[in-house]
Parts: structure tokens; sequence; C-alpha cells
């Protein structure tokens, strides 16, 4: 199996802060990839320097054999790299169909993609022309994800897709992350290692800004010792 991103050495800085050290990581194709470490680890940090929302200062990111490093962000989500932030952040003011339109790269995608999108989420159908502000937590997320399906993607970026969910929003949103990774690469930072555990192949654990173990996810769900020093769970 092919590599669609390969991160190599990169060092990102936030003002005078050093938060990425030599931050390595791959993400097969037609894979799911959890990035875990603690809170401030650096993990949406690693998400956004691969985006270029933070470039990183030196390193390599290569996306589809090209690389990425030093582009703009607009260049980079052109290129098929789509980006589900925490903390939804969503427009509020702008209906559900809005926010839907407003990812569009070209002016069919929605249309093209609405039919799969509405499968996966049909409160969003039911909720079309309701403002972001009157969704629900779980429908602002769903809103965020969808909104990311709009344009062809082959690698999603997805930031923190359950925090704050009730149970039964989190096993929905599980299963429309199953259901996309059949047709989309996926690098998935997920605070809920439960949740981590069931979706991702393998993983990639980071502590204070570096890379400090990698593996395959079924290996790590028996690793305690692991999980216990580096994500604070057991």
């Amino acid at each position: 199996m092919s590599n669609l991103l390969e991160v190599r050495g990169i060092d990102t800085f936030i003002g005078q802060f050093h938060i990425l050290e030599e931050v390595s990581l791959t993400v097969p194709e037609g894979a799911i990839v959890a990035l875990l470490g603690r809170n401030g680890a650096g993990k949406t940090t690693t998400l956004k320097s691969i985006l270029g929302l933070t470039p990183p200062r030196s390193g390599q990111v290569i996306f589809a054999g090209e690389e990425i490093q030093g582009l703009p962000s607009y260049e980079i989500a052109a290129m098929g790299v789509g980006y589900v932030p925490e903390h939804r952040a969503i427009f509020r003011d702008l209906s559900v169909y809005e926010n839907l339109k407003l990812a569009e790269r070209k002016k069919s995608d929605l249309a093209r993609k609405e039919a799969m999108i509405f499968e996966l989420f049909p409160d969003l159908k039911r909720l079309i022309k309701l403002g972001g502000a009157n969704l629900s937590g779980g429908q602002q997320q769903m809103l965020a994800l969808a909104r990311a399906l709009v344009p062809d993607n082959r690698l999603l970026l997805i930031d923190e897709p359950t925090e704050g969910l009730a149970p039964v929003i989190i096993e929905a949103m599980m299963e429309a992350i199953r259901r996309l990774a059949a047709t989309t690469t996926i690098l998935l930072v997920e605070q809920n290692f439960l949740v981590a555990g069931q979706l991702a192949e393998s993983y990639v654990i980071v502590d204070e800004g570096r890379v400090v173990q990698t593996g395959v996810m079924a290996d790590l769900l028996d690793d305690d010792a692991a999980i216990r020093r580096y994500l604070g769970a057991g």
C-alpha cells in the first residue's frame, strides 16, 4: 500500500515557541490513521502544519508524491486535502444549505455529493434551511464533517470529531467515518481512545511535540503501559 501522505521531520513554531520537533508520520492511501496524545501534545498543530495554516519552518510534507510545505493553504486544499477543524467552526449565521454551498470548489460539487451527504447525515436534510446557531452540538459536528465532503478530497484531516457529544451521536459519527474510509484516506485526531481504537488501523503518538511511538492499533490496545504513559487512560 502506497503512502498518500508523508510528513518528514517537520519543525513548527508558533511565535517563539517550538511546538513540533522533527515530527514524521505516514498515512497509507485508503487507511484511517489515528494521531494520539494528551491535550497540548501537538496534534492539532500537526494537522495545521500539513494544511499550511501553521507552516513548518523545516522538513517536508509530501501529498500524493508532491511536496506541499510552503504552499498557501488554499492551494493545498485544492489538491484534495479536506479539513474538519476542532470546535466545528461552522458559519453560525448561515443555514445548513449555505454552509454546504460555501464548501464547493466547483459549482456542481454539492449537487453531486448531496445524496451521499444526506444518506450519512439525514438530520442535515431535515434541517437544511435552519441556521447553524440553531443546531445542536452533534448536528453542528455533522455539518462540519459534511462540509469537507462537498468537494472531492483524497485526504481528510479530522480533528476531535466526537468531543463533547452524546454517546448516540458519537456512534453516528463513527459510522459515518467508517463509511467515508471506503473512498477517502483519513488522518484522525481523537482524544477518546475507545473511539480511536475502533476506527483506526494504525496510530501515531505525539508527546511534547515529538513522535514517541507508532504502530498497529491492535497492538496498542494491549499496551497498557503506553496508554497510561502517553494518553492518560487505562
